[in-house]
């Protein structure tokens, strides 16, 4: 045998260097006689030199070098020599050689310029390399042979450098078993592509390596794989010396062990069994594994599953047999040859069995595009007529449904197969297939009229080969249940044999059995023919029942584990049986099914697939895979109403599946089928590029999601032409896939063209800074965008709004374009890139924010971007932090901003480092309407923030030096900075200076004692300062007015002040004339301290308080405060509390003193602290109030107190609260003021005081005190006021019983006193004959409670005042009450609020009041249980008196004839000034209520001409009504109260009632909620209450006056400056900032409402600005709005500068109630 001469390509001298060591090992081995042949090839001179070295290998290694560095044929003629006579040649050494040399064996070198005879030696044969070539020929033969048979039916020729595989860098398809190893680079290159094409041969251009070659059924795995055999036969792959090519379905047919010899060369066996050459065969693959490469196809077909590697036995001998599993497992996890190169085909379903291995990768054949198909169909039609070609063709390309199913190369077989057939069929009428199962129903047609040479007759193929047919399906069917591919020649019968093989449907394979044996079998021309054949025995076969119909019915997941059981074939068989369900598909299983009633049998067995598909509909718990499944059943099916059900879910998230033409095609037929919107995720999901092409199909999508989707600028190219069709698409997300600037720019010019679009999201992508330059540009031509967000790669957000046209042209600014955002985040944008982005930014036509964080601008770009975008028009916003800018660019922009005229703001954080926004103001841009006029010019307020950094002195003084030039109105925010003493210094220099510095905010600075004293010297430096507040590393400010402060304010709190500090803080507000305020607060001054500055505090010139609350004093600091009202004569009060509280306060006067005030609490005074308060109060002979709770008072102490107050005859008022002081201690004190002849106005509180120990003290201290004026009891306190003895005579009186006091008040106020404790005070009270007043509420009376007002009232001949708010009276002591009641002239007043009145006691007050004529006010508010009858006896009992001037009557019940002489009596009281008729029950019809009787009620009010107050609430007066009370209003013009809430008063009649409230100037309170106001209303309000100046209470809740009424609202508000109560509780708003933003102007504002309004944080951020000058406002309800835990904190944080507040309620809004940052006890989230 000769072998064929390979010339070696590469350079023979270094492959001599290269083999250096191997060539001397091998010679050291051989006989001298080698040797001396290769000795006679050197030069003499030379060889002498080699020769005289006495070691072997010493001359060799010469002998070696010598050749190295010789010419090429010298080398040449070396090696010859080497191969010819050596022994022992290592195998790989030998084939280098061959190659080397270029000759073949036996014969002789054939080179001209030899001397020497070389003629071979006998012995030098080498049949080792002699067997190995003829192996290695004989494989190449085999493979040329298989290609020939596999590419009979092929086309055209198949290239494989332009056949495409893309290598997935991803994970497998998704599993519950995730054991696959990451997947390696195709070309072992890092930084590839996640996704990326190559060529089919560059799979084996790279070996020792395991390539799992995926592909669907019909992709043409099979073909590209012979194709790779036969370039390797060809030469293509010389570094591949033995490739081996096994068929799975070859491999099924083995069952016993083997050994990997035994595997090899039971397919590929030696030449005559020559077991010599298997040997030297073999040896070499063990030797030399790295040059095998092992090609295993179509695993999918193997019945079995490979052995994880884990499991298997370490093996030693090559020769063991082991399962086929494991063997095969073995070389695929590379346990065996691990140098080996494999690969493996099989569906990508399949590779969770692929076990991973260094060098593992997984490629996927991807199907023909578009061309691709074009292409095949033009080859396919080329020699069949120009004009079938065209037509073919044009058909295939311009049928959506062919198309999607032929980018699958065996399906575009099929599909150009199926319309050649179709042309060719008799009549002209084309129906063209439309679902994958209808074409296999034509190709089985085509198939059939192959017989007989294409004959035709006239009876149909399906009926004329029925039973042919019956019987191929019934074989498939068996197949696909016994997992059987290839049929043996005993399964199928002959008859068969013969008509499968005919008509192209079986095909016969050469097979070779395990014992070595040819033979022959059947196969079906493709799987998915077996799985249609299937198909039509389940849907035609009478003993096929429903149930096992159904069974096959399973929907087919694409995610895959390593223990679902493996099928051989294509999960398609389920899809076929929907197909046949079709309608299209009756016909033809009516005729295979060949029997009578076979119709109706045919549509039952239809439908039952099409019910069980509804029922998959149904569930809610199918997976993205089975969905997909679904909806390819549906297609098949062609029935809507199945389609419909199945696209009536709202979104289809797919995940981590490939999706092909055929599932696109499905899911656009169902989801166009579908009643609604719906969302198509396909988040994950690998998508062929031509397949996007298909979106426009998708009708009733509006949400399209693909990420992580692997697409590229190609996709995006074909996703932006496909997307102009898709106007019905809302939202897209392209994220996280392989994008670059192309792609991401393709899709962005093709949004403006989508009429609906609201979002884009394409982050996660390969953007360049150019790429968004171009975007940025694409979206500025694009007049619906609203916001661009780019954050380097990870976040694209693109915003549109739908109120605009989508033209993309720039259009004028206008009052009603929206405001425009753009965010480039990390986009490395630096200088050089500043004039482009501000020239593309400038496309904008209303750009209103532009953030560039986190870029690389520097001061440099800063500088720019400052002299650029300026000019943008309505730029507000500029946001440029982190982008390297130091002080100097911070020093700049305080210049920037004195001298830009509409720069407003600059927020910097760390020296500019982090945070740097600018602001501008455009208000002198903008011409839209405003509540207020705009401010421009100097009036604009500017401000300079910077924070948590630190100002070097040198920097400070550079910043102060640009400010002082600001004209504006500027604040300054210096806060969480550290400034040292140099830096204070630097700034009080210039600080007086800044003549337009209105604040400056140091709050959180980290500042020494002596700097905050520094600062604080600012109150005398500079005359515009009007506050100093500095709160230790908290809040902390300076205030500036215009001109000379009047007036100034000094905080230093939290500090530690020593007394040296003391000292020279003191010092430093002696200089300050103009101190109102001053608070040394949690300072630890301790008493120490305390004296230090109180003895100071003389000199300093205070004139409102100080306060030195929280200074951990004691008693002995307590005392020294006190001490004060002695040594400084402007101290007019001191309050000293000692305990939790811990509040110690002085205040002062600025002119005359009258009196000074002392209060103490929880002092716990010791007697030595007790007789030292005495001694300070005996000095202060001024002394009028002096207050003591909580103290403990010890009775020795006490005792010596008060004979000292007995001495001070200036003390006017006495508190004494919870001092633990019994009965005769009170006793006591009561007595000793008896004895002081004076005006004493004495409070007493304590726990105990109520019920029957109250009552009995009053007893007592009437009996006591003579000169008792007023005497009220309220809870457990006691107000006693005495009147001065007129008479210098002793108070003691000798008879006390005869004694008539001067008593004039008695007053028990919920005091928990019952009946039974009244009886002390019987005798006291009948003899004050003075009394005027008595008032009991809250009383719980039984008979001796009767009994007592019975006994007491007849005496009280002077009473004009009684007040009986009773509870618990039974209808007999009513009576007894209302028998007792004034009959004088003097009484005037009578309140019976809540006393439960029945029949008799009405009836009895009526003929009462009849004899009181000078009645004055009488309240019956919620009295009523008495029947109308009895009601109308005490109407008229109240008719009759004509002085009323005050009537409450709410809640009481009435009849009509009661209405009735209630209105005629109206009409007499013509003295009457307050009405309050609220919630009126009548008794009577609808008619009357609704209609004439509340009219005449109403018209009896013409006579009142003074009224005051009037209360009608809940009358549902209506419009008629309140046109009626309009007539009378205007003449009302002292009325200062009217509420007519729950009236039903429309907007038309609620702009009268306002117009004639116009007249009612002194107007106070307004109650006009529960109505049906709206934007009229609200308009005209705004125009009355200019006119009502006094209008303090406003309640409008609960009507709907919408946003333009809230807006009038604003206007309004401006002008009420009384104004203290706004409730505006659920007026149908959302937005109302503008009425936060009024509320500036109510400067009396202390108690609002907004609550129940669904605002959002906008409110939150209004209110936070306002509430500081809202400087009364107590109160303010937030209830059930959309404040989140941002807009709270905004309010939490000004929370400090509004000491009134006392709560914010919170509820019912979305706030993490745990922040820290809302920890301040004033807001209130819940009713807890």
């Amino acid at each position: 045998m000769r072998m064929e001469r390979v010339d070696w390509p590469g350079d023979i001298l270094s492959l001599v260097a290269q083999e250096a060591s191997a060539l001397v090992e091998l010679l050291c081995e051989q006989n001298s006689g080698v040797l001396d042949r290769i000795f006679a090839l050197v030069e003499p001179k030379t060889l002498d030199h080699r020769q005289s070295l006495t070691n072997t290998r010493d001359r060799v290694s010469a002998i070696v070098d010598y050749f190295k560095s010789s010419d090429r044929n010298s080398c040449r003629r070396f090696l010859a020599i080497v191969y010819q006579y050596s022994e022992n040649i290592p195998l790989l050494l030998e084939t280098t050689l061959v190659s080397i040399a270029g000759y073949t064996p036996g014969t002789n070198f054939n080179h001209t310029c030899e001397t020497v005879d070389y003629s071979p030696l006998p012995y030098v044969k080498r049949p080792r390399l002699d067997h190995l070539q003829s192996y290695t020929d004989a494989l190449k033969s085999m493979a040329l042979q298989k290609y020939e048979s596999v590419a009979q039916a092929v086309v055209k020729d198949i290239r494989l450098e332009d056949t495409w595989v893309y290598l997935r860098h991803r994970n497998p398809p998704r599993g519950k078993d995730r054991t696959i190893q990451p997947q390696a680079s195709l070309d072992n290159h890092e930084g590839e592509e996640s996704e990326h094409k190559v060529s089919v041969e560059s799979l084996l251009k790279t070996t020792s390596r395991v390539v799992t070659l995926l592909g669907q059924a019909g992709s043409g795995k099979t073909l590209l794989v012979h194709c790779l055999g036969r370039d390797w036969a060809e030469g293509s792959f010389p570094s591949i010396h033995l490739l081996f090519l096994l068929e799975f379905r070859q491999l099924n047919l083995i069952s016993r062990d083997l050994s990997l010899k035994e595997l090899l060369f039971l397919f590929y066996p030696a030449c005559d069994d020559d077991e010599e050459q298997s040997d030297a065969v073999f040896e070499f693959i063990l030797s030399n594994p790295e040059k095998v490469c092992f090609i295993f196809d179509g695993y999918d077909e193997f019945r079995a599953k490979l052995t994880h590697p884990e499991k298997l036995e370490s093996i030693n001998d090559p020769n063991k047999p082991l399962p086929l599993t494991d063997l095969l497992s073995g070389l695929c996890s590379r346990r065996f040859l691990p140098d080996c190169t494999v690969l493996v085909t099989c569906r990508p379903r399949d590779v969770t069995d692929m076990f991973g291995s260094p060098g593992f990768i997984t490629c996927e054949l991807q199907g023909f595009d578009r061309l691709g198909v074009k292409e095949y169909a033009e080859q396919y039609f080329h020699k069949k007529g120009d004009e079938l070609k065209k037509k073919a063709v044009n058909l295939l390309m311009n049928n959506r449904h062919l198309l999607s199913m032929s980018h699958v190369p065996g399906l575009c077989h099929i599909c150009c197969v199926c319309m050649e057939h179709l042309f060719s069929s008799d009549g002209t009428d084309l129906q063209l297939p439309t679902s994958l199962t209808q074409i296999y129903m034509q190709i089985l047609l085509a198939f059939l009229k192959r017989i007989n040479g294409g004959v035709v007759s006239g009876t149909s193929p399906l009926q004329r080969y029925r039973s042919k047919i019956v019987e191929m399906s019934q074989l498939a069917l068996k197949g696909l249940e016994e997992s059987t591919i290839v049929f043996m020649d005993t399964d199928v019968s002959p008859e068969l044999q013969d008509f499968g093989v005919k008509s192209g449907i079986l095909s016969c394979v050469k097979l070779t059995r395990e014992d070595g044996s040819s033979g022959y079998g059947f196969t079906f021309m493709h799987l998915t023919m077996q799985e249609f054949l299937a198909a039509l025995h389940l849907m035609t076969s009478q003993n096929i029942t429903e149930s096992q119909l159904k069974k096959k019915l399973n929907l087919k997941t694409r995610w895959t584990t390593k223990i679902d059981p493996k099928s051989v074939f294509t999960d398609s068989l389920h899809v076929y049986v929907c197909g046949l369900a079709a309608e299209a598909c009756k016909s033809s299983l009516v005729q295979l099914k060949g029997t009578e009633g076979t119709t109706a049998w045919v549509q039952k067995r239809q439908a039952t697939v099409r019910n069980v598909l509804l029922g998959f509909a149904g569930s809610t718990s199918q997976t993205g895979p089975k969905i997909v499944e679904l909806c390819r059943c549906a297609h098949e099916t062609q029935d809507a109403k199945l389609a419909r059900a199945i696209g009536s879910r709202p979104q289809f998230e797919l995940r981590n599946i490939r999706l092909n033409a055929v599932d696109m095609d499905s899911l656009a037929f169902v989801t166009a089928a579908a009643d609604q919107n719906v969302c198509l995720d396909i988040g994950g999901c690998s998508i062929d590029p031509d397949c996007l092409e298909i979106l426009p199909s998708f009708k009733n999508v509006d949400h399209l999601i693909f990420i992580s989707g692997g697409l590229t600028d190609v996709g995006a190219a074909k996703l932006a032409r496909a997307l102009k069709d898709c106007p019905h698409i809302t939202h897209l997300n392209v994220s996280d896939n392989s994008l670059k600037d192309e792609g991401i720019t393709e899709i962005a010019e093709t949004l403006c063209r989508l009429p609906n679009i609201v979002s884009v999201l394409m982050g996660k992508n390969s953007i360049s800074t150019d790429g968004i330059l171009t975007l940025v540009e694409r979206m500025s031509a694009c007049n619906s965008v609203q916001k661009v967000h780019v954050e380097a790669n990870k976040d694209i957000s693109l915003f549109f709004s739908q109120s605009s046209d989508k033209v993309c042209e720039n259009t004028d600014l206008n009052n009603t374009e929206e405001p425009k955002n753009v965010m480039l985040k990390q986009c490395n944008i630096n200088v050089s890139n500043v004039i482009s982005l501000c020239n593309k930014l400038g496309g904008f036509s209303y750009i209103t924010l532009v953030d560039l964080s986190n870029n690389s601008l520097g001061n440099k770009g800063l500088k720019k971007i400052l002299d650029l975008l300026p000019k943008l028009g309505m730029i507000q916003e500029i946001n440029v932090s982190e982008n390297g800018v130091d002080m100097d660019g911070v020093v700049m922009l305080a210049s920037a901003l004195c001298n830009q005229k509409n720069l407003r703001k600059v927020d910097a954080s760390e020296n500019g480092k982090k945070k740097l926004v600018l602001w501008f103001d455009t208000s002198s841009r903008h011409n839209s309407r405003q509540l207020t006029p705009n401010v421009t010019g100097i009036h604009l307020h500017k401000k300079l923030s910077l924070t948590h950094s630190e100002i070097k002195p040198v920097y400070m003084t550079k910043l102060c030096k640009q400010l002082v030039k600001c004209e504006n109105l500027l604040d300054i925010e210096f806060s969480h900075l550290k400034l040292s003493n140099e830096s204070v210094e630097k700034l009080m220099l210039i600080l007086p200076e800044m003549s337009s510095l209105q604040l400056l905010n140091l709050s959180h600075v980290d500042l020494s004692t002596n700097g905050a004293l520094l600062l604080i010297r600012s109150l005398a430096d500079c005359q515009r300062v009007t506050a100093v507040e500095l709160r230790h590393q908290a809040e902390a400010f300076i205030k500036f007015v215009p001109e000379k402060a009047e007036a100034a304010i000094c905080k230093l709190t939290e500090y530690k002040l020593c007394k040296s500090n003391v000292e020279k803080l003191s010092r430093i507000l002696e200089n300050c004339p103009r101190l109102s305020e001053l608070d040394l607060s949690h300072n630890l001054l301790h008493d120490e301290g305390v004296k230090c500055f109180v003895d100071y505090l003389p000199k300093l010139k205070i004139s409102s308080s100080v306060s030195l609350t929280g200074n951990q004093i004691t008693q002995v600091g307590a005392l020294h405060l006190v001490n004060s009202m002695n040594t400084c004569e402007k101290v007019v009060a001191v309050e000293v509390s000692l305990g939790v509280e811990d509040q110690s306060l002085i205040k002062f006067v600025q002119e005359h003193v009258n009196g000074k005030t002392l209060r103490l609490r929880e002092c716990s005074f010791e007697v030595i602290h007790l007789k030292k308060l005495v001694e300070i109060v005996n000095r202060c002979p001024r002394l009028l109030t002096l207050e003591l709770s909580s103290n403990s008072l010890h009775s020795q102490g006490l005792f010596s107190l008060l004979d000292s107050l007995v001495e001070l005859s200036t003390i006017q008022t006495v508190k004494l609260r919870s001092n633990g002081l019994s009965s005769e201690q009170i006793e006591y004190f009561v007595k000793k003021l008896s004895s002081c002849h004076q005006h004493r106005d004495t409070r007493i509180e304590e726990p105990w005081l109520t019920g029957n120990a109250v009552a009995s003290l009053i007893a007592k201290c009437l009996n006591l005190q003579p000169h008792i004026k007023e005497i009220s009891v309220n809870r457990a306190s006691i107000n006693i006021i005495t009147e001065g003895n007129s008479s210098p005579r002793s108070t003691f009186v000798a008879h006390p019983e005869n004694f008539s006091p001067a008593l004039q008040s008695i007053s028990f106020d919920d005091c928990d006193i019952e009946g039974q404790h009244l009886a002390p005070l019987t005798l006291p009270i009948q003899k004050c004959h003075a009394l005027q007043d008595l008032r009991f509420s809250q009383l719980k009376v039984d008979r001796k409670g009767a009994d007592f007002f019975s006994a007491v009232i007849p005496f009280l001949r002077n009473l004009r005042n009684l007040t009986l708010d009773l509870k618990g009276a039974a209808e007999d002591e009513v009576a007894t009450l209302m028998e007792a009641l004034p009959k004088t002239t003097s009484f005037e007043s009578l309140s019976l609020s809540q006393l439960v009145l029945g029949d008799h006691g009405a009836t009895v007050l009526g003929r009462a009041l009849q004899s009181v004529p000078n009645l004055k006010s009488i309240n019956l508010s919620q009295c009523s249980v008495w029947t109308a009858a009895r009601g109308q006896d005490l109407v008229r009992g109240l008719v009759q008196c004509v002085s009323l001037a005050e009537i409450r009557l709410d809640s009481v019940i009435l009849d009509e004839e009661g209405i009735t002489i209630l209105a005629q009596g109206f009409s007499r009281l013509t003295s009457l000034r307050r009405l309050s008729l609220n919630k009126i029950r009548v008794v009577t019809s609808e008619t009357f209520v609704n209609g004439t009787g509340i009219l005449c009620l109403l018209a009896s009010f013409k006579g009142f001409r003074q009224m005051e107050e009037i209360e009608l609430e809940s009358w549902r007066i209506g419009d008629s009504g309140t046109y009626e009370l309009v007539k009378y209003i205007p003449s009302w013009t002292e009325l200062v109260k009217l509420s007519l809430s729950d009236n039903n008063v429309t907007d038309q009649a609620g702009e009268k009632l306002l117009a004639a409230l116009s007249h009612c100037r002194v107007l106070q309170k307004l109650q006009l909620s529960k109505n049906q106001l709206g934007q009229a209303s609200a308009a005209k309000l705004a125009q009355v209450v200019p006119l009502l100046p006094q209008l303090s209470e406003l309640n409008l809740s609960e009507n709907q006056f919408g946003q333009q009424g809230s807006m009038s609202l604003c206007e309004g508000l401006m002008s009420m400056k009384a104004l203290k109560i706004l409730h505006l509780t659920s007026i149908g708003s959302s937005d109302l900032v503008g009425v936060a933003s009024s509320l500036k102007h109510c400067p009396s504002i202390e108690d609002v409402s907004l609550s129940w309004n669904l605002c959002d944080d906008s409110l939150a951020r209004t209110l936070a600005e306002i509430l500081p000058l809202c400087t009364k406002l107590k109160r303010l309800d937030l209830e059930a709005n959309n404040i989140t835990t941002a807009g709270a904190t905004v309010i939490a944080k000004c929370l400090p500068s509004c000491p009134s507040i006392e709560v914010i309620r919170l509820w019912r809004n979305p706030i993490a109630k745990e922040d820290e940052n809302l920890k301040d006890q004033r807001l209130n989230f819940s009713s807890v």
